[in-house]
């Protein structure tokens, strides 16, 4: 079992066209910034790359659409841990938000309601919007408004912890509302 050589090139470039670094910055002049973010000027890349060399870091291209680019002495791998910590952390911050689905019916009881508001509220509360939706069956299509009265009964028993983002209307056999948690 051999491995495709264009299959490894491809890979190998997407990691690699981020950031030129040392000899892949070719521009015939470039603006030089040095690790302590002091503006060094504008030099040829063979005398930023010397710079870099005798302090033993690498030349990293930060803004290569600038005129000239934007070169920084600095310790890339370190700027890559640095990147990809800030990342993850910006990552595991990041709140999903997901939209969570309540079925009532039109002839629903009085407990069940409860229940299904109290389930409803730990959703809300968790951050998840709440799509509440009633399928009507046979005769129950013709009466509506009473699925949709059910569903302004459901919205009063969750207490103001809701706000409504779609009014309950009719859909074909559905009735739906969709609700967020109140700010």
């Amino acid at each position: 079992m051999h491995s495709d050589p264009l299959i490894f090139v491809v890979r190998y470039t997407a990691i690699k066209e981020q950031h030129q670094i040392n000899e892949e910055i070719r521009d015939k002049e470039v603006r030089v910034i040095s690790e302590t973010g002091e503006q060094l000027g504008i030099m040829s890349a063979q005398e930023a790359q010397r710079l870099a060399d005798e302090a033993e870091l690498d030349l990293v291209k930060i803004s290569p659409n600038a005129v000239p680019p934007v070169c920084k002495i600095m310790n890339y791998g370190k700027f890559k841990f640095e990147q990809a910590k800030r990342e993850k952390e910006n990552r595991k911050n990041q709140k999903v938000v997901e939209l969570k689905e309540i079925y009532l019916s039109m002839t629903i009881d009085i407990g069940d309601l409860n229940v299904k508001a109290k389930k409803t509220v730990e959703m809300l509360a968790d951050g998840n919007k709440v799509k509440v939706s009633i399928r009507m069956r046979g005769r129950q299509q013709a009466h509506a408004a009473m699925g949709i009265d059910v569903m302004r009964r459901f919205f009063d028993m969750l207490g103001g912890k809701a706000v409504m983002d779609k009014e309950p209307k009719t859909e074909g056999r559905n009735i739906l509302m969709i609700l967020s948690p109140a700010k």
